[in-house]
């Protein structure tokens, strides 16, 4: 099922209508109704909202097939699920089949001069590796120079915003909250 028709379904089920997810998660109604026509991909910070309002975890909204216990997902799989968003990002959500987790694993790519100059913020927590390339991450007034194999952890309600510094940068982020 589509990302945009699970999360229709799911505020239907509810009862609930657009205006009030869309209040609760701080946009407009017409940007959740683009999201659930497949007319625009959300941003992660997005998703997290919109997950956080329908009391459900972003692993819900991001695949259908559950499964416990361990999960191994090859880079090839995670290649061939990765969403490109209009924020100048692509991201490949990890570990999805497991909806029972304390945290959710992505795998980012971002590319220099596309990523939108906006802070964003969400509940929870978020711990960020570099893999390949490098950015600066700023979180409140303070600004990171991230390289491979540095790291950042952080309380994700503080206004976050990352830039490339290098054509491209490669990065795992991990999620937590108690809706992740």
């Amino acid at each position: 099922m589509e990302l945009g028709t699970k999360i229709r379904k799911i505020r239907k089920e509810q009862r609930r209508s657009l205006e009030e997810i869309a209040i609760i998660c701080g946009f407009t109604k017409s940007l959740l109704s683009k999201i659930e026509n497949g007319k625009t991909v959300p941003p992660i910070g997005t998703l997290i909202k919109i997950a956080d309002a329908l009391g459900t975890k972003i692993s819900v909204l991001l695949d259908d097939h559950e499964q416990g216990g361990t999960v191994f997902t090859t880079k090839e799989a995670a290649m061939l699920k990765l969403v490109k968003t209009q924020k100048g990002y692509s991201f490949s959500a990890l570990a999805v089949e497991r909806q029972d987790k304390l945290m959710q694993p992505f795998y980012f790519v971002a590319k220099k001069g596309e990523t939108p100059k906006r802070t964003v913020s969400h509940i929870g927590e978020e711990f960020i590796y570099v893999l390949e390339g490098s950015m600066k991450y700023k979180v409140g007034s303070m600004e990171y120079t991230l390289n491979p194999g540095d790291s950042l952890y952080f309380d994700s309600v503080e206004d976050h915003l990352f830039t490339p510094i290098s054509d491209e940068v490669r990065y795992m982020s991990m999620f937590c909250s108690a809706q992740s």
